[in-house]
C-alpha cells in the first residue's frame, strides 16, 4: 500500500531528525495478518540441517588433513599444509572438541555483523514453496508508527511450527545463542556450576535488552528476544551434548568417532534440531515487550492494540476468555521450567489487559 504524502513526508522527516537504530530489529505480532500464514518449518529445518551438514563435513576435512600432516612424510605436503607436530596436534584437539562444531555452525548461520545474520538474511529473503510466508503490516497501522527507524528495521511475522513471531528471533536465535554459549562455558571453565553459568549468559542478554539491542536504540525491551538467546545456547549445546528439554531427554545430534564427527542415528533430525526450540514464547503479543514511556511509545501502542488489533485478535480467538489470554500469556514466562530472563513490569501491553478493557469484557 502506497502511503499518501503527508505520512510520506512526515516519515522523511522524522529520519532527518533521529539517528537509524543500529542494532535493533524490532517486530509486531499485535497486528495480524489477513491471511493464514502457511507453515515453513520444514523449510527453516531443511535449510538449518543443510547448513550443519556442511559445518561437519568441512571440519571432517580438516581433521583428515591435520591427521595426513602427522602422518605423512612428504616434503611437498609439508611446505603447503602442515605446521610442526605440535601445532597440527592442537589443531586436531581443537577440530574434534565441542567449540569447533559451534563455532562453525554458527559461522554459517549465525554470522555477519550483529543485528544482521545469514540466516536471518535467509528468512527475509528466501521464496518459501508454502505461501504465504511472512507478513509485515503497513507503517500507517503499525505500532511503530511514531518511532519510524522502528518500522524500518521491523521484522516481518512468520509461522514457524504453528507458533508465530518476527525472523528477528531467528537470527537472535543463532547469533546471540551463541554469545550465550560462549559465555556459559567460560563461566564453567571458571568454576561457575551450571546454574550460575546460564545465569551469567542471562545477564548478559539483560544487559543487551537494556542498551544497544533493545531500550536504548528502540525503546522496546524484549522479553521473547531474550528467550530467542536462551534457546539458541540450548540448540548449540545440543549439537554435541545429551540435554533435558520439559520431561524429555534430547540425544546430541552429533557424535566423534574414530575421530571425526558423525550423525547420531538414535537423534531424530527432524523432531529435534530446532522444532522444540521455537515456540510462541517468541511471539511479541503474547510474550510481551516493555514500551518505553518516553516519546509516547507505551501509550501509542496501547492505543494502536485497542484501536485496531483487539477485533482481529478476538474474532480469531472467539472462545477464548481474558483469563485465558492471561494465562497463555503467563506460561511463556519460563520455557520448559526453565528461567530465560524474563523481565516483569506493571506497564505489559497485553491482549488480555488492552483488548477486554478496551471491549467491555
Amino acid at each position: 500500500m502506497r502511503l499518501p504524502t503527508i505520512a510520506r513526508l512526515f516519515l522523511c522527516a522524522v529520519l532527518l531528525i533521529q539517528p537509524i537504530a543500529a542494532f535493533a530489529f524490532e517486530t509486531d505480532q499485535y497486528n495480524l495478518p489477513p491471511k493464514p500464514l502457511a507453515d515453513i518449518g520444514d523449510e527453516v529445518f531443511e535449510y538449518t540441517e543443510q547448513n550443519l551438514r556442511k559445518a561437519v563435513s568441512k571440519i571432517n576435512a580438516e581433521i583428515l588433513l591435520r591427521q595426513s600432516c602427522l602422518e605423512s612424510n612428504s616434503k611437498r605436503l609439508a611446505k603447503t599444509k602442515c605446521n610442526s607436530p605440535e601445532n597440527e596436534r592442537a589443531k586436531l584437539g581443537f577440530l574434534r572438541s565441542e567449540d569447533a562444531i559451534a563455532r562453525e555452525v554458527y559461522n554459517l548461520l549465525g554470522g555477519g555483523i550483529p543485528p544482521f545474520t545469514r540466516s536471518g538474511s535467509w528468512m527475509d529473503s528466501h521464496h518459501f514453496s508454502a505461501q504465504p510466508a511472512r507478513y509485515k503490516t503497513g507503517y500507517e497501522k503499525s505500532i511503530f508508527f511514531i518511532f519510524p527507524t522502528n518500522y524500518i528495521t521491523i521484522s516481518p511475522t512468520v509461522n514457524i511450527y504453528g507458533s508465530h513471531f518476527g525472523t528477528d528471533k531467528i537470527a537472535h536465535f543463532f547469533q546471540q545463542g551463541y554469545t550465550y554459549y560462549k559465555i556459559y562455558n567460560r563461566a564453567l571453565a571458571e568454576g561457575l556450576s551450571t546454574e550460575k553459568a546460564a545465569r551469567k549468559a542471562i545477564r548478559w542478554g539483560q544487559k543487551t535488552e537494556r542498551t544497544y539491542y533493545g531500550t536504548l536504540v528502540s525503546g522496546v525491551y524484549s522479553n521473547a528476544d531474550l528467550c530467542a538467546n536462551y534457546v539458541g545456547m540450548k540448540f548449540y549445546q545440543g549439537l554435541t551434548q545429551t540435554i533435558k528439554i520439559g520431561n524429555e531427554t534430547r540425544p546430541a545430534v552429533l557424535l566423534l568417532q574414530n575421530g571425526v564427527w558423525t550423525f547420531n542415528e538414535s537423534a531424530n533430525l527432524r523432531k529435534f534440531l530446532i522444532k522444540p526450540f521455537l515456540s510462541e514464547h517468541l511471539n511479541e503479543a503474547l510474550n510481551p515487550s516493555i514500551f518505553t514511556k518516553y516519546f509516547g511509545l507505551r501509550s501509542y501502542v496501547r492505543r494502536t492494540v485497542r484501536k485496531q488489533s483487539c477485533k482481529q485478535w478476538l474474532n480469531q480467538h472467539p472462545n477464548f476468555s481474558q483469563t485465558d489470554f492471561n494465562v497463555v500469556s503467563r506460561s511463556l514466562r519460563l520455557w520448559n521450567g526453565e528461567d530465560y530472563g524474563f523481565t516483569e513490569s506493571e506497564n505489559f501491553v497485553t491482549i488480555s489487559n488492552t483488548c477486554f478493557a478496551a471491549a467491555g469484557i
